[in-house]
């Protein structure tokens, strides 16, 4: 590379002889062949190439395939060097060889000493421009996940909001069964009950249990009426309340007849309410526990969903974070919307930033949700393939246009409305999966489905901050 190489480009025109020496000794020549690759898609731009023979080709992934999104072959074109002034810059695609040639290679940091003390003020402009870019990036993402974020919580609030309201309800009825019970249990003694009755009626009460739950409603219904009948016809007054427990429990009137055989006249509506009265607390207290447990599993799954108590990178077990996911998304799954699941056995852990990787398949769990609009069927498979573990997110939905599809990861791009989806676009998964943890993320439309798929390698690169 010779002076007169650069004073021969009109990019250089603005420069004197003197501040092209100092580029041009800051630089140096690299030759490349064709198929070499000079730089690649989002790794820190941390250098400036400038063309001065041959032919680069700019490739970036789209789906499974690279493909070109232009050309540089006009001597003077030039790529990269964007940590000049930007810290966090990167190569927006790969520089590979089509042809023999020639590049000029200035490191960004050297560029940037030397535009400083060229153009400061321009310099100024360049880096208040990038940093305003940037600024209102990342103050939109941080609202858009403001939403998101209220959204999850609502939708959660939701999911934890029923099985409290139920355990709620079964408090206050057990309060009330438990005064009944207490009083049925007073009434007996003053009977003055034997205790061989007591102990032959309590060994009734454990012949009968809860149905089954999907025992027939019509049966149930109808062995009430016949109980509330039979109570009616011995005198017991509050039929209404002794029946439908009965009934719930498997008592029939053949049991009941056990029971008038065991007991007096005077003693026998005390008798069955004391038993009614037990087996609803019992089953009162199944339902708070039942309840209390849905709660219990809600707030592992928020707590594995989130991973607060847990180191950045970690072992970690991709399909627990799919199922924790589906158990934060289940608000959006609506009755039309069928979840296939498709784990392999021998999905190994992954050392990996678990909480990263769950913003990830929340993205993509939420947008096959959305695409299907409330119908069709989520698919979500884990397999290891060529060392590595493949995730898969599809949906039955009408797809992408090949349009939408080509531009899918690119920044800022979305098809939604204001408001709608996680706040984190597919560029930033995309970022998450490939630069922090070494994968690929990649879309295709496959036998009826929109498959987005995530390969996370076996034994990834360290991870990488951008």
């Amino acid at each position: 590379m010779t002076f007169h190489d650069l004073r021969a480009l009109e990019l250089f025109a603005g420069l004197d002889d003197d501040q092209l020496r100092q580029l041009a000794d800051a630089g140096e020549e690299v030759t490349f062949g064709p198929g070499q690759e000079l730089f690649h898609e989002a790794q820190p731009a941390d250098s400036w190439w400038v063309l001065l023979e041959g032919a680069l080709e700019l490739l970036r992934h789209v789906g499974h395939e690279e493909s070109t999104i232009g050309t540089m072959q006009s001597p003077g074109q030039w790529a990269g060097g964007f940590q000049a002034w930007d810290e966090h810059g990167r190569y927006l695609a790969s520089g590979r060889g089509q042809s023999s040639g020639r590049v000029l290679r200035v490191p960004a940091g050297r560029l940037r000493e030397l535009a400083d003390a060229w153009f400061p003020f321009g310099v100024h402009l360049i880096r208040g421009l990038v940093l305003s870019v940037r600024g209102i990036e990342s103050a939109a993402r941080q609202r858009e996940a403001l939403v998101a974020l209220g959204t999850l919580a609502a939708g959660l609030a939701h999911e934890i909001n029923n099985p409290a309201s139920a355990a709620t309800r079964a408090v206050d009825a057990l309060e009330e069964t438990h005064a009944q019970l207490l009083s049925s249990l007073g009434r007996l003694a003053e009977h003055s009950i034997s205790a061989t009755q007591f102990m032959g009626l309590d060994a009734l009460r454990r012949e009968i249990g809860p149905r089954p739950p999907g025992d027939d409603p019509l049966a149930l219904a109808d062995g009430e009426d016949a109980l509330s009948d039979w109570l009616i016809r011995h005198g017991v007054e509050r039929d209404w309340l002794i029946a439908p427990a009965l009934a719930a429990a498997g008592g029939d009137v053949g049991w009941c007849e056990r029971v008038a055989a065991l007991l007096d006249a005077a003693s026998l509506e005390a008798g069955l309410e004391w038993v009614a009265s037990s087996l609803a607390s019992t089953g009162l207290l199944q339902e708070v526990k039942e309840s209390t447990r849905r709660i219990s599993d809600l707030v592992a799954t928020v707590r594995s969903y989130s991973q607060l108590d847990r180191a950045s990178v970690q072992p970690t077990d991709v399909v627990e974070g799919l199922e924790s996911t589906l158990a934060m998304l289940a608000h959006k799954l609506r009755p039309g919307v069928v979840v296939v699941r498709e784990y392999a056995d021998d999905v190994p852990r992954l050392d990996a930033m678990a909480g990263e990787l769950n913003q990830v398949w929340t993205n993509l769990v939420d947008n096959a949700v959305h695409a299907m609009d409330g119908s069709g069927t989520l698919r979500v498979s884990a397999r290891v393939e060529d060392h590595a573990v493949v995730v898969e997110v599809g949906d039955t939905g009408p797809g992408m246009p090949a349009e939408v599809m080509s531009r899918a990861f690119e920044p800022f791009f979305t098809t939604k409305e204001v408001g709608q989806g996680t706040g984190l676009g597919l560029d930033i998964s995309r970022r998450i999966v490939v630069e922090h943890h070494g994968g690929l993320l990649s879309v295709e439309r496959r036998s009826g489905e929109t498959v987005f798929s995530v390969r996370l390698p076996l034994r990834p690169a360290p991870p990488e901050r951008p």
